[in-house]
């Protein structure tokens, strides 16, 4: 395994982190708790969850992966060995705290206390904001996203946001903070508050990140990289579709986007068309598609942990093996001709 510094921090993150939110819906507690004791063999030791998981969201799932993680800290006695991630909900939905649930000094206290709960934990080593209070461009809003808002109040939030964070730092509650599903914009003005008021810093970014979805350059790929703020790549393989399981349409039983109860975006025709020329790109050169995908993002110099999420045991093996593939310039070279084809496919 490869690891990096979690930003400014001293911590080491393995450069593959297991994302959990499967678990207590598509992946019962068992499955779980085999992933966990697989990947924490090979040597991966960054774990990613939330308050909102499992997906797809509902009341019903609510916290249920966070209870799973916590049943295995207290079956294996090994906490020390994993560098968890959490996060807190932004606004919208419902069941979380009666919907009132803002990212704010109230509902941050009340979310890490109830978190650690079903963590059986005294600690969360990376506390992150799941998706901002203002919105954003993620979850298929790229092309509506409207940043119409009154700065200096969200910059109030923000120091808010910060203060509190510090005080449940020094409490040891949190050990370090984290972004997800954050603009330029947003990302540069925490850090700057952040060292005007001598308050905790940022150590990551957790952004949507893969072949399919660029998003992340070049701005924040530049400010991430300098300002050492660096990626958490989620949805590295587009919820599994760059596998080429869900073109033209196909939804097979049990997977993810066969019981997702949301609308799914990413579901294009051009979108199949760009799944198909990177897997026809993989076969060219011997390849894996899902192995070259998840090497891709691992190689990006922004790139910190690339989150992977798996659904059985021979999906998990090939992502975590996906750390050993170093792609040739011939392949990297496909990809960048390849993205020019197809920019933007959702």
């Amino acid at each position: 395994m490869k690891y990096h510094k979690l930003g400014r921090t001293d911590l080491d993150v393995s450069l593959i982190g297991l994302g959990t939110m499967t678990w207590g819906r598509q992946n019962s507690e068992a499955e779980g708790f085999k992933q966990m004791d697989y990947a924490l063999g090979q040597g991966v030791n960054f774990f990613d969850t939330a308050e909102m998981y499992a997906i797809p969201p509902s009341a019903k799932t609510y916290g249920t992966t966070e209870t799973i993680i916590g049943n295995w800290f207290a079956s294996r006695k090994n906490r020390d060995s994993v560098i968890l991630a959490s996060k807190i909900a932004g606004p919208g939905l419902g069941w979380i705290r009666s919907g009132q649930n803002q990212i704010d000094r109230k509902n941050i206290i009340q979310a890490v206390e109830s978190s650690l709960k079903r963590l059986q934990t005294d600690y969360i080593d990376l506390y992150q904001l799941h998706w901002p209070n203002r919105g954003s461009y993620h979850f298929g809003q790229i092309w509506d996203y409207a940043p119409d808002f009154d700065a200096q109040a969200i910059e109030d939030n923000f120091l808010e946001v910060l203060r509190t964070m510090a005080e449940l730092i020094g409490a040891g509650k949190i050990r370090h903070i984290g972004l997800s599903n954050e603009t330029a914009w947003g990302t540069a003005k925490w850090l700057q508050l952040a060292e005007q008021h001598n308050l905790p810093r940022m150590a990551s970014i957790q952004n949507e990140y893969s072949l399919l979805c660029r998003h992340f350059e070049p701005d924040l790929g530049e400010l991430s990289l300098h300002e050492k703020c660096g990626l958490l790549a989620w949805s590295p393989l587009t919820r599994g579709m760059l596998s080429g399981k869900y073109l033209d349409g196909k939804f097979p039983k049990g997977r993810r986007l066969s019981i997702e109860t949301r609308q799914e975006h990413r579901a294009r025709p051009q979108t199949d068309a760009a799944i198909q020329a990177y897997i026809a790109l993989a076969k060219q050169h011997g390849l894996d598609v899902c192995k070259m995908a998840l090497a891709f993002v691992n190689s990006r110099p922004f790139t910190t942990s690339t989150l992977i999420g798996a659904t059985n045991m021979n999906q998990l093996k090939m992502n975590i093996d996906s750390v050993h593939l170093e792609l040739s310039q011939e392949v990297l070279a496909g990809i960048a001709e390849l993205r020019a084809l197809h920019p933007m496919p959702f």
